[in-house]
């Protein structure tokens, strides 16, 4: 048995390794680029050469915003750079309250409760809410996050095709209207960049009696006309029961949060053993965090501005001959097919010095390998130009484009 497990572990390892020393012997990997300075939102220094970021999640452009900065500068001073413990033992911090009550007036909800990061959150509230007996019914494209807190949950888990509401209805379907049942989807599909069908999903969720839990990762910053999030997006306030975010893409900060109403914050607060047993964000992250939602409703002019980014790169690139899949945000896929085409194309963007990089199997299909490329708030009309012409040339070089 031991010879097995030992021979079977090992064979991972080595294909995992031939694979890495072979992306690198052909200048072809970019897995954990070494980046030592970020300049202003829309440019950093990779290996000594300053490149346009068009890989970053900082929709808004917030990272180092001097209120932000200043804040968590503050934070340190009042209260040093760490939590000493966890919440429930050690004590909560003001300034953890502080930011749950932030997010909460932000999310329209009646309270708010924060996790060190957002695949935490997700793995623990899901596995908190359900048990043997329950079900989760999930779009197959979901975060990986998700997926595990599925698994981990011991419900019966249910995977409906990717943003098709007939399919999630004859899943809703299978079960007993008894059940105890959670649907829960992603907002903007970090891999797609397109947005799920919320309506028909909420309409759905009402007719059959599920909980709903949606991923707001990805359209805090993005969707809304004051970047608060799909319901802002659709009108349709009050729509969700579990509002999961982080504090870690459009927020400059680290960590994750869920905001409800009081007695189902309240349930996971004294449940979720993430929250019981992991230590509190620091008190830098939390205080950043706290003053970037405030500075995006007092900035609205980053979400204008990143609406009409998306829409001129999504058509540019579009018009330029590449497929985009069905995106309709910031993050915009460059289908390449195969991974040997996206690295190639990495390759040859990164010389030109625009930072992309390649999304492979198994994380997409095959034959659906990607340039996952983004623009944010911090980039200029000129600059955008500029990094499709650079696309569409390391597209035609490489055969990609006829």
């Amino acid at each position: 048995m031991n010879n097995y497990v030992e021979d079977t572990i090992m064979q991972r390892v080595r294909y995992i390794n031939e694979r890495v020393a072979n992306a690198k012997a052909e200048d072809l990997y970019y897995y954990n680029q070494p980046v030592t300075e970020l300049r202003g939102g829309a440019r950093v220094l990779v290996k000594g050469r300053e490149m346009g970021m068009y890989a970053s999640y900082s929709y808004l452009g917030l990272i180092g915003h001097p209120r932000i900065n200043a804040a968590a500068k503050d934070a340190i001073d009042r209260f040093g750079t760490g939590t000493h413990g966890v919440r429930s033992l050690a004590g909560s911090l003001m300034i953890h309250d502080a930011l749950e009550e932030t997010i909460a007036e932000f999310k329209n909800a009646e309270a708010a409760i924060t996790y060190s990061s957002g695949y935490v959150t997700n793995l623990t509230v899901v596995s908190t809410l359900l048990g043997r007996g329950d079900y989760v019914i999930s779009d197959k494209l979901n975060h990986a996050s998700i997926v595990d807190g599925c698994l981990m949950s011991g419900a019966k888990f249910l995977r409906f095709r990717h943003n098709d509401m007939e399919a999630l209805e004859q899943r809703l379907q299978q079960v007993s209207s008894n059940a105890t049942k959670l649907v829960i989807a992603d907002s903007v599909f970090s891999m797609d960049g397109d947005v799920i069908d919320f309506p028909k999903m909420v309409e759905l969720c009402n007719k059959y009696r599920a909980w709903l839990m949606i991923d707001e990762a990805h359209s805090v910053g993005v969707l809304g006309k004051t970047g608060r999030g799909i319901e802002e997006h659709f009108d349709m306030p009050g729509s969700i029961d579990f509002k999961m975010g982080t504090l870690s893409k459009t927020i400059p900060s680290v960590g994750g949060y869920v905001a409800g109403k009081k007695e189902l914050i309240q349930y996971l607060r004294h449940a979720s053993r993430a929250y019981i047993f992991s230590a509190a964000i620091p008190p830098a992250q939390a205080a950043a965090a706290q003053v970037a939602f405030d500075v995006i409703l007092d900035e609205p002019w980053r979400v204008e501005k990143l609406n009409a980014n998306s829409k001129q790169f999504i058509e540019g690139i579009k018009s330029r001959g590449f497929d985009t899949l069905y995106t309709e945000t910031a993050i915009v896929p460059v289908v390449c097919g195969s991974d040997e085409t996206a690295f190639l194309m990495t390759q040859r963007a990164q010389h030109k010095d625009v930072f992309v990089l390649p999304v492979v199997s198994p994380a997409v299909p095959p034959g659906l390998a990607r340039l996952r490329a983004t623009v944010t708030a911090a980039h200029e009309a000129d600059e955008i130009e500029h990094a499709m012409n650079v696309i569409e040339t390391a597209g035609r070089e490489i055969g990609l484009l006829g």
